[in-house]
């Protein structure tokens, strides 16, 4: 008994002391929305927002004329050629716009059944003026059927020299779906499946 009354004796203490241990205060937090305004205000007034734009609009233009390189290339050292069979399984039907039917789900399809690639997709790197030498004579030999693309320098000054379209392989999602690791390369059809040749230069 003597010790349950005791128990309730510093249960009641602590909780008197738990009670009174300071004054509270309420919690008084800034409207986020209005500081952010407000933040805005004073850089719009001391000129920091209009640096601030213009840093940003010389970042873009400067992302948009000279895109990351593709990483893991080099320049050509060990020639080679091999081929790439662009056959896939389907997983769903595929159809053309007005309803024919291409090809049923499991079934194998080799898009250039269906398509040829007429084009020459010359890859080179425009930092490396051999490079770019090497893909001038290949749009000559290939006598206007060729595709430039880039995987790194800037195709706005290529573009102006050569006056004609030039591309940029941005993120290598093609060099890699070729598996494409040296340039200067071209992908031309064979047959039904394509050649890849990595050049020397």
């Amino acid at each position: 008994m003597k010790r349950r009354i005791l128990l309730l004796a510093t249960l009641a203490a602590i909780t008197v002391r738990a009670e009174t241990v300071g004054p509270t205060y309420q919690i008084i937090e800034p409207d986020m929305l209005k500081e952010i305004e407000h933040n805005l205000r004073e850089k719009e007034r001391s000129g920091e927002l209009a640096k601030l734009q213009q840093e940003a609009i010389r970042r873009s233009e400067q992302s948009a004329l000279h895109p990351k390189p593709n990483d893991g290339l080099h320049r050509t050292r060990e020639p080679r050629s091999y081929y790439f069979d662009p056959t896939i399984v389907v997983n769903q039907r595929i159809t053309t716009p007005d309803g024919k039917v291409i090809a049923e789900p499991g079934q194998r399809f080799n898009p250039l059944d269906q398509v040829s690639l007429t084009q020459w997709l010359i890859f080179f790197d425009a930092r490396d003026p051999a490079q770019v030498s090497k893909a001038e004579a290949l749009i000559k030999q290939a006598e206007g059927r060729a595709k430039p693309i880039l995987t790194g320098g800037s195709y706005i000054d290529i573009q102006k020299r050569w006056r004609q379209p030039v591309f940029y392989d941005q993120g290598g999602v093609l060099v890699r779906k070729f598996g494409i690791t040296q340039v200067p390369a071209v992908v031309m059809q064979e047959g039904k499946r394509l050649r890849i040749d990595e050049l020397a230069v």
